[in-house]
């Protein structure tokens, strides 16, 4: 096996290097026993252990064992000679031809092949090593002696004569190895927090990545449903725009098929008149008074008075009444009206969701119906159970369901009251004092009503709007997603206010009345 092909099979997946003292999991996979135990460390209190590599998870903290075959392999590996021709490296006393070196000495400052490898004194003062180009790099520049220690408080390799009379004499050293597995234990458990932090980073990339192909599914969804409303919406005001085109050109052909037929009619009578006024002229023309005296009587010639109050009374009504078209406005403010309440009710849903009233949340002083839809006023103390729900100083009632998702509207009737406050709130919302009023708090948002005044109000921000819209019937739009609460009132719907907000609750209906009773549809 070529060795750069065994070198990528024995690679720790921690530390990335050749395995120092290989252990082995339960799932199969080895590792360096420091980069292992530094890796389990990290799980400690996080409620389980895993696998580094293959995420495989364990209940209890699981007990490497010894991987000696792998160690053996590790071994040989690191034991035998470099390559010399992937090296680079040639023999230093091989001057009449580049010959690879198989070692280098640190004592003679030189590379070797195999043959002045072979001759090479063994003295103890030689010291081999793998080849390479530096081997002075090796020694220490000032005694010309082996680096073989390590000052822990200068942090700096040194050779014998340092310690003994150099300037770190009387400090801390190790040898070399030692203080190489220590540094090599410090860079692992780096390693692996940087392992840990890159695997954490990814998590955090994926759950964004994940997020985002949620939100742009989402606007997918809604450009789609968009797209078909208003495609509907054109369609509606295409038919409308046809309906009130044709009901325009039905009514205009009558009026001009019935002022052609009386022009034609007032023309007949003109040329009739004319005949009649022929004679009278020749007798206005005459100056002899016996030839005007004996023709005959001429009264039947000026009776022009039969029938014209008739006709005057249909020149009129056509003249003054005729010109306007019947019902046109009306047809276009009817059928905008309906066009519009349908795309609010598309924006939305379809029907309203059917809300029961909680009487167990009820003030002492509002009574509720038998069907649960009617929350009256009342004078006499209403008998009731104390509980933590119930509201002690407002006259208020929490709706049975919640909701905490989706789009849902819901209809209060007010016709009978000009004293009352309508909303949505979170089930935390405070059952005394002040506070507990809808609005009074940031956990409620309200509509209310005080005589012919209305006010949206919301942490006891108020906003009185300008204009009041007549009716007596408030519809109540809940988009949680989009974070919205809309009130529309009347017919067809106008808008009134909406609230915005991030909704962290799930969300209740909630009534208030101070006179006389509301309902909900």
């Amino acid at each position: 096996m070529a060795s750069s092909d065994l070198r990528s099979e024995l690679d720790c997946p921690v530390c990335l290097n050749v395995y120092t003292d290989p252990v082995m999991l339960e799932c199969g996979h080895n590792f360096c026993q420091v980069c292992i135990d530094r890796a389990l460390d990290t799980q400690e209190g996080v409620g389980g252990y895993s696998c580094p590599q293959c995420k495989e998870e364990f209940q209890n903290r699981p007990l490497p064992y010894r991987n000696a075959f792998l160690n053996n392999i590790t071994q040989r590996f690191l034991s035998a000679p470099p390559n010399p021709e992937k090296s680079g490296i040639s023999c230093t006393y091989c001057i009449h031809s580049s010959v690879p070196a198989v070692k280098s000495c640190l004592h003679c400052e030189a590379s070797l092949c195999d043959d002045h490898l072979r001759v090479l004194s063994k003295s103890p003062e030689h010291v081999l090593c793998d080849p390479t180009t530096t081997p002075e790099n090796r020694k220490c520049p000032v005694h010309k002696k082996i680096l073989e220690y390590y000052c822990t408080e200068d942090s700096a390799c040194i050779c014998v004569s340092c310690i003994i009379f150099g300037e770190h004499r009387g400090h801390q050293v190790e040898t070399l190895e030692e203080a190489f597995i220590k540094k090599k234990k410090k860079l692992t458990y780096n390693l692996q927090k940087l392992i840990t932090k890159r695997e954490n980073t990814e998590e955090r990339v994926w759950s964004l990545q994940e997020h985002l192909g949620s939100v742009q599914g989402k606007a997918d969804g809604e450009t789609e449903r968009v797209t078909a409303l208003f495609k509907d919406f054109r369609r509606r005001l295409e038919d409308l725009e046809k309906k009130v085109l044709g009901e325009i050109s039905g009514q205009a052909e009558r009026i001009l098929r019935l002022v052609n037929d009386l022009i034609q009619e007032l023309e007949l009578k003109m040329e009739e008149l004319s005949q009649k006024m022929h004679p009278l002229e020749e007798l206005c023309a005459m100056t002899s008074p016996l030839t005007v005296l004996q023709e005959s009587d001429t009264g039947d010639l000026c009776d022009t008075e039969d029938g014209d109050d008739e006709d005057r009374g249909i020149h009129d009504k056509l003249l003054y009444n005729g010109g306007h078209l019947d019902g046109v406005s009306h047809m276009i403010s009817t059928g905008l009206s309906d066009i519009i309440s349908g795309v609010i009710e598309g924006i939305f849903i379809q029907k309203s969701v059917d809300i029961l009233l909680d009487e167990d949340t009820a003030h002492t002083d509002v009574a509720i119906s038998y069907d649960k839809k009617t929350a009256t006023k009342t004078g006499p103390y209403q008998l009731r159970l104390d509980t933590e729900e119930r509201f002690v100083d407002c006259n208020q009632v929490l709706g049975s369901r919640s909701f905490s998702s989706g789009k849902h509207y819901w209809e209060v009737d007010l016709q009978r009251s000009n004293d009352w406050i309508i909303g949505m709130c979170y089930a935390s919302i405070d059952r005394s004092g002040g506070d507990s009023l809808i609005g009074r708090n940031d956990v409620s948002w309200g509509l209310g009503s005080k005589g012919s005044k209305y006010k949206a109000v919301h942490d006891k921000n108020e906003m009185v709007l300008r204009y009041v819209v007549p009716g007596k019937r408030v519809r109540v739009y809940l988009d949680y997603e989009a974070g919205q609460i809309s009130f529309y009132m009347g017919a067809p719907l106008r808008h009134l206010h909406t609230f915005t907000a991030t909704f962290t609750e799930p969300l209740y209906a909630v009534l208030g009345v101070w006179h006389s009773y509301i309902s909900l549809d």
